[in-house]
């Protein structure tokens, strides 16, 4: 076995370049014969003082002497060795198909030489591929012109934003040593370059609009839900780096509490059942609530017969944007921004009870605006709130107790203007509570000084009525049950944004220039297409984890190559996927799929292949 190089000329520019062959000399009928055992291409890049330790070394794998180590190969060209020798057993594994693999194959093996090399997750890349299948994306992006590396780099960059989600290069090395995701497409990401993957990330992007109006429309057909309820929300993500290059880069309120760095906001439209509809990137400074109009009518489908019900949040229900959706014909149902609430338990109706999960509701039509308005009592809710209540009012009266104490000690505030901006400080701090306070400051007019400060509760902090909130619609054919549980749906749309920073890599941004970072936060939506997919099929099956719990449960089943020395001195190569643990073939079993990712594949290297023809 050598490494064997050929001059050959560009049919299109005429330039003479070098291709790379690992090939073998084997004698047939007609004499001695070179055999191309891998074809290594044209970007080979191991030193030519390299070549004989690292054959040496290939053969040594591939004869299961994993544990030796060549005389003379650098440490840096091991893992290219391992590479290659991997790639020839799957070679001679192709070329020997035909057996049954359910005949049985009994061999004189020694035990005491079993050897388990190059483990692969394969699991939930198994899971991943099929849903690609099932939407037919896969398909899609043929028809779209990707070319089959540019497919297995497409799928290949989805799939691992949904397992294990990085940057570029992290994905890069992921593909070439982590996973066995190319086996199961039947793709060696071995030979593709990182520069492969970031330009496949803006081919994606040019065609967004064809693959989000594609899978959007798939999913509908595969699961029959109808389209009358439309999500609408924003959420940002901030830039490592300052974004210079970037137009969308800009500072703005980071939901993440990350004001220090730029920001880039992402829009996204869901239907009733949590799929993706449409996303829009937008600067990071984007106002919510002033640019409805402009969002809609970039997100929401024109086309439509009748115009879907809209649920906003009460960050963007302003009465300039539901003005202009009265104007257009929608319906809503939105979080009001009043402060005023109010609540009557004997005519509640109840559309939740669960345990200390109660939810009671009031429905009361205003005689002003004609709009529906639930006022919706949660137990749990008020819990919390109380509980909230009632540590800001330690914390406030504690505050004043302070500042009325310092009055009668030295170094400390006591100008009677000062002692009131203290005051006035506090009271915005705490304005969840202060509202509840009468504080007088008594005031020595001669000194100017405060000289004592007094504060009594006014209103219970129950008179407030903790635990409830407001929602407002035009939705008048809907019942107090429907509204409410129409409402929780965004609980629903903000999972999805946790999903999709948390779950799928949408933070931090590492890119600079303004396609990249789009392209960046189109792939996390992309995969979340996909794993809603699955997590839908799975929640059918009363299986209702989130993304995070359905990896750790799948977790663990790997490919696996397991070396036997056989009698006759020959080495048995079998690559198989392991056994599914019960957890996983839960999962497995609730997606239809089968539990044994990829094939097996069997190779014997022995003796020298003898060849009756010439190669």
């Amino acid at each position: 076995m050598y490494i064997r190089r050929t001059s050959i000329k560009s049919r299109r520019t005429g330039e003479p370049y070098y291709t790379y062959r690992l090939v073998e000399s084997v004698r047939s009928e007609h004499g001695v014969r070179q055999l191309t055992l891998l074809n290594l291409g044209r970007h080979f890049d191991v030193p030519r003082d390299q070549w004989v330790p690292l054959t040496q070394r290939i053969e040594q794998i591939i004869r299961g002497q994993g544990a030796l180590l060549a005389m003379g190969l650098d440490a840096q060209w091991e893992d290219a060795a391992q590479r290659y020798g991997a790639m020839l057993i799957r070679a001679r594994a192709r070329g020997e198909q035909g057996q049954s693999p359910a005949a049985p194959d009994y061999q004189s093996v020694d035990v005491q030489a079993v050897d388990l090399v190059r483990p692969r997750s394969v699991s939930v890349e198994h899971v991943a591929l099929e849903a690609v299948r099932q939407v037919g994306l896969d398909n899609k992006l043929e028809a779209l012109g990707f070319t089959r590396p540019q497919c297995a780099a497409a799928i290949g960059t989805i799939i691992a934003r949904m397992v294990s989600p990085g940057s570029e290069l992290h994905t890069h090395a992921w593909l070439q040593e982590h996973t066995a995701l190319g086996e199961l497409i039947a793709y060696d990401f071995s030979t593709m370059s990182l520069m492969a993957l970031y330009r496949v990330s803006d081919q994606l992007l040019r065609s967004k609009q064809a693959l989000e109006d594609f899978l959007y429309t798939r999913e509908r057909t595969l699961f029959d839900f109808d389209e009358v309820i439309t999500l609408y929300d924003l959420t940002n993500t901030y830039f490592e780096g300052e974004g210079r290059g970037n137009g969308n880069a800009a500072r703005g309120k980071s939901k993440e509490k990350r004001s220090d760095a730029p920001l880039v906001t992402l829009a996204l439209v869901l239907d009733g059942s949590g799929f993706a509809k449409k996303s829009e990137i937008f600067p990071g400074n984007v106002s919510e609530p002033r640019t409805l109009a402009e969002m809609l009518g970039k997100l929401v489908d024109t086309e439509a017969t009748h115009a879907p019900t809209v649920v906003l949040d009460a960050g963007i229900a302003s009465e300039e944007n539901i003005a202009w959706l009265v104007k257009h014909g929608y319906r809503y149902l939105v979080v009001s921004r009043k402060r005023h609430r109010q609540f009557d338990p004997e005519h509640a109706v109840e559309v939740k009870a669960q345990g200390e999960q109660r939810v009671q509701v009031n429905r009361l039509v205003n005689t002003d605006t004609g709009e529906v308005e639930l006022y919706c009592h949660s137990a749990q809710r008020e819990k919390k709130e109380q509980g909230i209540d009632e540590l800001f009012a330690k914390r406030f009266e504690a505050a004043l107790e302070k500042l009325a104490s310092g009055l009668l000690k030295k170094a400390t505030v006591k100008h009677y203007d000062k002692v009131l901006e203290r005051i006035g400080r506090l009271k915005q701090q705490y304005a969840r509570v202060a509202q509840h306070y009468e504080v007088r400051v008594e005031h020595d007019e001669a000194t100017g000084k405060a000289t004592a400060v007094h504060w009594q509760r006014t209103k219970s902090l129950a008179e407030s009525y903790p635990g409830v909130y407001c929602l407002r619609t035009n939705q008048e054919q809907w019942d107090e049950k429907t509204l409410w549980h129409t409402y929780t749906m965004l609980t629903d749309l903000e999972a999805v944004f946790r999903s999709l920073k948390s779950e799928l890599g949408l933070r931090p941004v590492f890119h600079q220039k303004t396609d990249r970072v789009s392209a960046h936060l189109f792939l996390s939506v992309l995969a979340y297409h996909l794993v809603h997919t699955i997590r839908f099929q799975l929640k059918g099956c009363d299986i209702d984890l989130s993304w995070e719990g359905v990896r750790r449960q799948l977790a663990g089943q790997d490919r696996v190559t397991v070396e036997l020395k056989r009698a006759d001195g020959a080495i048995l190569h079998i690559r198989k996927s392991t056994r599914a643990e019960p957890r996983q073939q839960l999962i497995y079993d609730a997606l239809g799929i089968s539990d044994r990712p990829g094939r097996t594949e069997k190779t014997v290297i022995g003796v020298r292949p003898q060849l009756a023809t010439t190669a």
